[in-house]
């Protein structure tokens, strides 16, 4: 799975890495993104790749309860071209998730893990959003990290990993209407292009946010 992550990096190296944006939103780092905060996403609108701000933690545009957010923080790749709460937005509603590393627990000690990008600061994470209302006319922009089988480089960690993107896969996985083409994407990452190492258990708290959290231990 992935239940947490982080993202630190400027305004100006978003926009650098990203140059096909239309327009961006400011921010402030964060290396303890959890769910149910607002993170910044790529979203594909009318040919304009904008990043904006969704809560982490999809809720499908027919749900009767905003709650429902809480247990969809993840999608897994095998079913999400199937499943009710997932499949609507697959079609249509897909996004990227900036990142500059993200954290998974060894499941035999409760170890913590950063995992990076050997050659990037910033990557991309495969998402789905919504828009949801409700009754009371109230919108919120939900969206989903999408999970792969690990490689083997994460195996001895974790079984799941998050879907990263290589570069050229971004605009395809905003564009293209192709589904055969979008499932291909979503394989486990090269585990030859990845590093990490132990971090301290405080960022078991998401109370603790700064940039030390990282730091090898």
């Amino acid at each position: 799975m992935c239940g947490r992550f982080a993202l630190f990096s400027s305004v100006q190296a978003i926009k650098k890495y990203y140059n096909y944006l239309n327009e961006v939103q400011d921010w402030k780092a964060n290396y303890n993104i959890a769910p149910t905060q607002k993170i910044p996403v790529i979203i594909n609108k009318n040919e304009e790749k904008n990043l904006q701000f969704c809560q982490w933690g999809l809720i499908p545009f027919w749900a009767k309860d905003k709650k429902i957010g809480y247990r969809m923080i993840n999608t897994r790749a095998e079913t999400i071209a199937e499943k009710p709460s997932f499949k609507y937005a697959f079609q249509k509603r897909r996004c990227l998730i900036p990142a500059n590393g993200f954290y998974e627990w060894r499941k035999k000690d409760k170890q913590p893990f950063f995992f990076q990008i050997k050659d990037s600061e910033i990557f991309s994470l495969a998402g789905i959003w919504e828009n949801w209302k409700s009754t009371e006319g109230d919108s919120i922009q939900s969206c989903s990290i999408i999970t792969t089988s690990a490689n083997d480089f994460m195996k001895e960690i974790h079984h799941r990993m998050p879907a990263i993107l290589a570069k050229e896969q971004e605009i395809t996985w905003l564009s293209s209407q192709s589904q055969e083409k979008l499932l291909s994407l979503l394989q486990p990452f090269d585990s030859e292009k990845m590093i990490t190492h132990t971090v301290s258990k405080s960022v078991n708290s998401v109370k603790n946010n700064y940039l030390e959290l990282m730091e090898i231990i």
